[in-house]
């Protein structure tokens, strides 16, 4: 696009249509219309700001960004620009990550509870590698307005894949930074997340985790229910059923292919355990998606 002017009219346009990708393709020295308004995030975003500083509240509270500085918006946030200053240069680009979960498992849904429940979000910061993810996000503008075919879906979808990885590197590289300072139970919550991150298709119980974690089974799911509300293995089924939702959605596995690839015995097992979950079985929740 020629200038900036242009690509705040575009992105606005995308923002407002729910477009999958939602970029400024370059700096922008302005906000669109609509994230000067509370707009509803449906996907993870970030705001690389080069110049300038502007204010902005997320989820109801207030915050500020300068430059040198990303902001990171995690999925299904509440995000309002304030004020700017007149030499703001930001980079923004918010997308919908439902079609990576089957990839990505749910590193960013990781993402999101490590910000929930650390007493001070880590939404802004200088990570360092700023150049880096301008780099990406450069390289993913590049697929926005060629043929629509299948290899330029492929290609804006690893791309997608390698920015979100990215990310993730990023935030639990400042989360260890923090872990001395969010207190005892916080940390050892944080590291029941990132256990469950790895194993959840295939330990599903409460005397595994508390094992790796040196504790009672008894005492980590009453730790974990002080914190976030749920017992450990109720953030395990939250897992397989955020996985589950993801391949039905998002690929044409059948039943049996997904029974196998989360570990249940068979597909009729799955399904009861997909139906006590959701209260629809796998075969309506994905004909429910055709409508």
């Amino acid at each position: 696009m020629e200038n900036h002017k242009e690509r705040l009219v575009q992105l606005n346009r995308s923002l407002t249509a729910g477009h999958n990708i939602c970029s400024s393709e370059g700096f922008l020295t302005d906000f669109p219309p609509i994230l000067k308004t509370s707009f509803e995030t449906n996907g993870v975003g970030l705001i690389v700001c080069l110049q300038g500083h502007f204010s902005f509240s997320l989820n109801q509270k207030d915050f500020q960004a300068q430059a040198g500085e990303t902001l990171f918006i995690p999925e299904n946030s509440t995000f309002r620009a304030l004020q700017s200053t007149n030499d703001l240069k930001i980079f923004i680009l918010i997308y919908k990550t439902d079609t990576l979960r089957n990839i990505m498992g749910n590193l960013v849904v990781s993402m999101y509870l490590y910000m929930k429940f650390v007493p001070e979000p880590c939404y802004v910061w200088n990570t360092g590698e700023e150049a880096e993810v301008i780099r990406y996000m450069h390289l993913l503008n590049s697929t926005l307005h060629t043929e629509n075919d299948s290899f330029n879906l492929y290609e804006q979808k690893l791309l997608l894949l390698a920015l979100t990885h990215r990310l993730c590197s990023i935030y639990n590289r400042k989360l260890v930074a923090k872990l001395d300072s969010i207190g005892h139970k916080n940390e050892i919550f944080m590291r029941l997340i990132q256990l469950i991150e790895q194993h959840y298709t295939q330990k599903r119980s409460v005397d595994f985790y508390a094992d790796k974690l040196c504790l009672s089974p008894k005492y980590l799911s009453a730790l974990s229910k002080s914190i976030c509300g749920y017992t450990v293995q109720e953030l395990v089924f939250k897992s397989i059923i955020c996985k589950s939702i993801s391949l039905l959605k998002n690929t044409q596995k059948n039943i049996q292919e997904i029974s196998n690839d989360l570990h249940f015995p068979n597909a009729s097992y799955f399904g009861t355990f997909f139906r006590k979950q959701t209260g629809l079985s796998p075969q309506q929740f994905r004909k429910s998606m055709t409508f």
